[in-house]
């Protein structure tokens, strides 16, 4: 029985260093693209910044890209996080 305890501790240390936070993370992701709305400064995965237009269904979003005005339909799982003036300048 003393020989599993090493095992059983190797696997609890690498639950709570490598699964729990990715569960943590994984939840706020899925928080913060369920709360979006439009008016939102938002960053993709590609790098692309703009702000929300329309939410046409669950999963589509129009966002507006500065300076042209361009519009893009991207789909809401590629929106990477809200974008905020105060940490871009840091």
């Amino acid at each position: 029985m003393l020989q599993y305890i090493p095992v059983l501790l190797i696997f609890l240390i690498f639950y709570l260093l490598l699964f729990l936070p990715m569960q943590k993370q994984k939840k706020q992701l899925a928080d913060m693209m369920a709360a979006l709305k439009n008016g939102d400064t938002v960053v993709t995965n590609g790098g692309i910044i703009g702000s929300i237009q329309t939410i046409l269904d669950d999963d589509t979003l129009v966002i507006r890209v500065k300076p042209d005005n361009v519009k893009l339909q991207i789909a809401r799982s590629a929106v990477a996080s809200l974008y905020s003036e105060r940490t871009a300048n840091k």
